[in-house]
């Protein structure tokens, strides 16, 4: 099973240092990649998440520069919140950049107000997405690009650079409609902050349409070793793989920068080097 962890993105750790040092430290532990958040706007009556975030592009390209080989990845990235062609050449371009390491888990998002904000409709957001992900393959593929859809649309359209590899995409979210999206159109699933044996019928739902191994089961979780039981994050990764699940994307609970990087390590030790 592979383990990623989140960067020190968001909330008081965050910084251009904080991004640095833990990209490379997280190289130098064997960490399979990094991963980022994704919101554009914060409205002020909401307790979640973290206001202050740096653009997950932006990160990503930050922590791409100071590393060499560890993954690149979004947990999840907002599809629909942003502007599709806009989003293809940020991803392609970032691929490029880094030598073909992006991963993206994307979703339809949760926040009405964020897109109310955005200028974006909400209710539609799950068909959009859905011609999103479409729109991104072509875009990725074919030059001139052209897509034919109900909310996009576009015709011969030069997308450049294309990605230096095939970015997966992995669908994020734990609905019954996240759960056919990821089957219908994704490269993998990201499951959520889900227990061991909330997972497994999960991931039986998953396999029964997608059984292929190249279908990558996915799972972001709060393992964090200077705040749970050593012993509690070792029986969740054995079971954890037991139910199938191939990667984990950890996020630790620290909010300076030196106790992120003692998480890291601590669960470096634990689950990496095993």
């Amino acid at each position: 099973m592979d383990v990623g962890i989140h960067l020190p993105q968001y909330g008081r750790v965050a910084s251009s240092e904080a991004i640095t040092t833990a990209a490379r430290r997280a190289e130098e532990l064997g960490f399979a990649d990094v991963w980022v958040s994704d919101h554009i706007v914060h409205p002020a009556e909401q307790d979640y998440p973290s206001p202050f975030l740096f653009d997950p592009m932006v990160a990503l390209t930050w922590a791409a520069a100071v590393t060499d080989r560890i993954g690149l990845g979004t947990s999840v990235l907002v599809l629909p919140s942003h502007v599709p062609l806009e989003l293809a050449n940020q991803l392609a371009s970032l691929d490029v950049l880094s030598g073909g390491r992006v991963t993206v888990a994307g979703g339809v998002g949760w926040s009405e107000r964020e897109f109310e904000a955005l200028g974006h409709g909400f209710a539609d957001r799950g068909p959009r997405t859905d011609e999103i992900i479409d729109a991104l393959r072509v875009a990725w593929t074919e030059d001139p690009a052209t897509f034919e859809g109900e909310h996009v649309s576009f015709r011969d359209i030069r997308v450049l650079p294309q990605p230096a590899h095939p970015i997966p995409i992995w669908i994020g979210g734990m609905s019954e409609r996240a759960l056919r999206r990821g089957v219908e159109k994704g490269d993998g699933h990201q499951i959520i902050g889900v227990k061991p044996h909330e997972a497994a019928p999960v991931i039986e739902r998953l396999r029964r349409d997608r059984p292929e191994e190249t279908f990558t089961i996915s799972l972001r979780t709060g393992w964090d070793p200077q705040g749970m039981d050593p012993d509690e994050i070792l029986a969740e990764a054995d079971a954890y793989a037991e139910a199938g699940v191939q990667h984990v994307v950890s996020a630790p609970w620290r909010s300076d920068l030196d106790s992120w990087l003692r998480s890291m390590e601590l669960l470096a030790e634990l689950v990496v080097d095993r």
